[in-house]
């Protein structure tokens, strides 16, 4: 089954107020989701179910994406993201039933996921930062999303925004 791991894209610091929940993208952020929307339809990483974090960042990440879409995707806005750890993501995942499924999150979190699931590591000066708008496309050899192990992936593209520009 196909997994698809975004972290959202660049945030604005504009307001120092806002809550870390609700801090919206910076105008560098609503670029990048663009570009990663487009790329994700190019190269035919189509989701059909988006599991997104509950805050400003995530949710305006996948708003931005999910323009370049061909269809709509069945979208579930899951509290368990927002400062998820590897094992609440993988519990999040374990609720979804389709595949190919994208998980919008944050750092240090799904990067951590993301390194946690390939079985080998990607040859990419950026992986191991997982920096904003990062995106991860792998193969999970499992028929339902329950059955997810680590360590089991297989790596299938990694990009960052700014390849793309």
């Amino acid at each position: 089954m196909r997994l698809i791991l975004t972290r959202h894209a660049k945030s604005s610091w504009n307001e120092p107020y806002l809550s870390d929940h609700d801090r919206p993208l910076s105008k560098r952020g609503r670029k990048s989701s663009d570009v990663i929307g487009r790329w994700l339809v190019k190269n035919g990483h189509i989701p059909k179910t988006v599991l997104c974090s509950t805050s400003a960042r995530t949710t305006e990440t996948w708003d931005r994406i999910q323009m370049f879409m061909p269809h709509p995707c069945e979208v579930r806005y899951e509290s368990d993201l927002y400062h998820g750890s590897t094992h609440s993501i993988l519990d999040v995942l374990a609720q979804a039933t389709e595949s190919p499924v994208l998980i919008l999150g944050h750092n240090p979190g799904i990067g951590i996921f993301a390194e946690s699931m390939l079985r080998v590591m990607p040859r990419h000066h950026a992986f191991m930062q997982y920096p904003t708008a990062a995106t991860l496309v792998c193969d999970v050899p499992v028929e339902n999303w329950t059955e997810v192990r680590m360590n089991t992936a297989q790596f299938v593209d990694f990009v960052i925004p700014r390849e793309l520009v």
